[in-house]
């Protein structure tokens, strides 16, 4: 397997240093094809390898963006069909995903872990969107793109945090309890947050965004809820199936942003990366300090951090898409997604390295 990792890697850098070449000679639109093959190359390196198997899909992720940068309109309609459409379906998948990842069970760490989630919620719903609302107005940033920001920081959780949070020797049990809570407010707690802070950026609908959430959120969570305690270990192929599936969803749902967003990315896409970049760190830098100032645990502090600082991308690109702003609005979305795995991951594997136990030890 190493010796394949070498293979793949040699010849993405070989395909990388063309990539370079051209662009440096002018040639920017032929160098396309190069850097999606290099992309897609070391992504597949990366699978071969036990120690950055985890950052492949990131990876995989930048070359899907590569493809819809540089080959937009194959992405964006064909024919009469519009590729957006795709958008809400594919979420719903993702959210039923979720669903049969969980169980009733998740919910009862409210009563065993009040505090952790009391905690947790309410940096959750403060820092984020806090933090969005200021950069968004710090960066100047056109109205609609704005509005992504704040909607972005104003987003629940994924399961991508809990993830992480086994990751980082963290408290899974929180991790997963505030993710599902999380989730069950955002109909609720999104749409206010969005009114109250986005309103000033463009017309917030509260009800119709929060109909929306229901709709791309709630049912099909609870449909997935439902179909893991009825059939729990009765379809072990769609436990196998649903974080493929899921992960594919999620990479189609940012190349179809991406295309669609296009030339908004090309005059402001650097601004906005910077953006995405200060609002995720800040989120874990707070959400970690809130919680050690409040004397938690320090698993708790790194489950409260990750929990704040990744957000759930894909319902901020579906509340986008209902709003009729997917290419404005859905833009923050989709340039947070591929950072936070990155940033996660990242900081995951740090922590695994330090054993929350010895640092409670040198207090």
């Amino acid at each position: 397997m190493k010796q394949l990792f070498k293979y793949l890697f040699t010849l993405s850098g070989a395909s990388f240093l063309v990539t370079l070449i051209l662009i440096l000679n002018g040639k920017t639109e032929t160098a396309g094809p190069f850097l999606i093959l290099s992309l897609l190359l070391l992504a597949l390196g990366m699978r071969s390898t036990k120690k950055w198997k985890g950052f492949s899909f990131t990876v995989l992720i930048f070359a899907a963006v590569s493809l819809s940068m540089y080959y937009p309109q194959s992405l964006v309609q064909i024919g009469d069909f519009q590729f957006k459409k795709l958008i809400v379906p594919l979420l719903q998948i993702i959210m039923f995903g979720m669903g049969t990842a969980m169980s009733f069970n998740d919910f009862y760490g409210v009563i065993k872990m009040p505090k952790g989630v009391l905690i947790g919620l309410v940096c959750q719903f403060s820092i984020m969107p806090v933090l969005g609302f200021g950069l968004a107005t710090l960066f100047s940033f056109p109205p609609e793109i704005a509005a992504g920001v704040v909607l972005i920081g104003s987003s629940p959780s994924g399961l991508a945090s809990n993830v992480m949070a086994y990751l980082a020797k963290a408290n899974v049990a929180l991790s997963v309890t505030l993710t599902a809570v999380a989730t069950v407010i955002a109909p609720f707690m999104t749409p206010l947050l969005m009114k109250y802070l986005a309103g000033s950026f463009v017309p917030i609908d509260f009800y119709a965004m929060m109909l929306s959430i229901f709709k791309m959120v709630i049912l099909p969570v609870v449909l997935g809820l439902l179909f893991n305690h009825f059939f729990h270990g009765k379809a072990k192929w769609l436990d196998k199936a649903m974080p493929i599936v899921s992960m594919s969803a999620i990479a189609l749902i940012i190349m179809i942003i991406t295309a669609a967003g296009r030339d908004s990315l090309l005059s402001i896409g650097l601004l906005l990366v910077v953006a995405a970049i200060i609002h995720n760190l800040m989120g874990y830098l707070l959400g970690y300090w809130s919680c050690r100032l409040l004397k938690m645990k320090e698993q708790d502090c790194r489950t409260i951090a990750l929990e704040v600082g990744m957000q759930n991308g894909g319902l901020a690109s579906g509340i986008a898409l209902e709003m009729g702003k997917v290419s404005t609005v859905g833009l923050a979305p989709a340039v947070f997604g591929p950072w936070m795995n990155i940033s996660g991951s990242s900081l995951a594997t740090w922590w695994r390295d330090k054993d929350p136990k010895e640092k409670i030890t040198k207090k």
